[in-house]
């Protein structure tokens, strides 16, 4: 006879010291009033009894390792690629339409920016070496490599451009430029945002539907600027015009952006990179109606306008490093937004098999009567 233990219970773990054939110690389980009914019912939904693990991280640290990009470095060269795009396409409008004088700043800041926007991108790389590196394939799937033969491709231009400008010489190859650099304008202040949107930064990759719109928004806005500056005020009306449609662009693909991206547009809202996205909706807003309104008659309000809205379109660029950063270094801008396409994805299938349960159902009970058999 088994030896029994404390309470009344046997060694072998079955009450009162019984023990059954073929039951195994420590392998059975206790079994009470019900079992049976809660064996049947199990896999029809049992009541959980360990909470919902919350998100976390190996001792805190980040999942992601955050960009190692210099801030001054890489932002300014987002918003210099931009600004000299932008340049670029307005200095083919004014060219065309003979306004020498707006078309001569634009050009000459279009070659002034790019040729800023590679000193920068050069400094962060750390020698030039790398850069002519890059040069050495094209791969088309890769936005740094495309980005890399783009710039290679548009600073001559833009260079010729400038150069037959200031000194008269060779027009009809300076006309022939600018009208190549105005083709690959769009995308020199565009591409900016398909490199860092090709990133797994959550607040780049998220936008990277509507990013590279908000980033050809504000180039248009800040060239619209620098023609507002530089270019005297009855020659300035392309720059106004170009300023309001640059930022309608800007504000309503980063208004949309925001909206879609859900988690991800956190940091885009807090912080210091919430207040430099709130300083450039308020500058670059101001600065295209402050043009459009008063730009025409004054050339105090025109210059006013044209820095605010130069100011507004860097502040978009900072905004939106710095916001990227901030969701690289907190773990809850990748773990959350995982579990919540996971969960999606698990509703989807859920419906899809209850369609498809309910569907099957449906032709089994129209093809009977009420007692199974065939309907009358």
């Amino acid at each position: 006879m088994p030896e029994a233990g404390p309470g009344g219970t046997s060694a072998s773990g079955s009450p009162g010291g019984a023990q059954s054939d073929g039951e195994r110690p420590g392998r059975t389980a206790a079994t009470g009033q019900g079992g049976g009914r809660h064996r049947r019912r199990r896999g029809r939904g049992e009541r959980p009894v360990v909470p919902e693990a919350e998100f976390t991280s190996y001792y805190g640290l980040p999942i992601l390792n955050p960009p190692t990009w210099k801030t001054l470095d890489i932002a300014g060269y987002l918003f210099l690629g931009g600004l000299a795009g932008g340049s670029s396409l307005l200095a083919a409008g004014a060219h065309a339409t003979g306004r020498r004088a707006l078309a001569r700043s634009a050009k000459i800041g279009a070659l002034g920016a790019v040729s800023a926007s590679t000193v920068a991108l050069i400094h962060d790389l750390g020698r030039p070496g790398r850069f002519y590196n890059m040069l050495r394939v094209a791969k088309p799937t890769s936005p740094m490599s495309m980005g890399s033969w783009l710039l290679a491709a548009y600073g001559p231009l833009a260079g010729v451009s400038a150069v037959t400008e200031a000194t008269g010489l060779f027009r009809r190859s300076g006309a022939a430029a600018t009208a190549g650099a105005a083709v690959l304008g769009p995308a020199v202040a565009s591409y900016t945002a398909v490199l860092i949107a090709d990133t797994a930064v959550p607040s780049w990759h998220e936008g990277y539907r509507e990013l590279p719109f908000a980033f050809t928004g504000s180039g248009v806005a800040a060239a619209a600027g620098l023609g507002m500056l530089a270019a005297p005020v009855e020659q300035a009306g392309p720059a106004r015009r170009a300023a309001v449609f640059g930022a309608a662009l800007e504000l309503g693909a980063t208004a949309v952006m925001t909206r879609r991206m859900g988690l991800a547009a956190e940091p885009l809202e807090r912080g210091g990179p919430g207040a430099l996205m709130r300083v450039s909706k308020a500058l670059t807003a101001a600065g295209a109606a402050a043009g459009l309104l008063a730009g025409r008659r004054s050339r105090t309000a025109a210059a006013l306008s044209g820095a605010a809205l130069l100011a507004g379109s860097a502040a978009l660029r900072f905004g939106v490093f710095t916001a990227g950063v901030a969701s690289a270094e907190d773990p809850k801008y990748t773990v959350l937004p995982q579990r919540e396409r996971l969960r999606a994805r698990a509703r989807e299938r859920r419906r899809a098999t209850s369609g498809g349960e309910a569907g099957g159902t449906g032709g089994t009970d129209g093809g009977g009567g009420e007692d199974g058999g065939p309907a009358a």
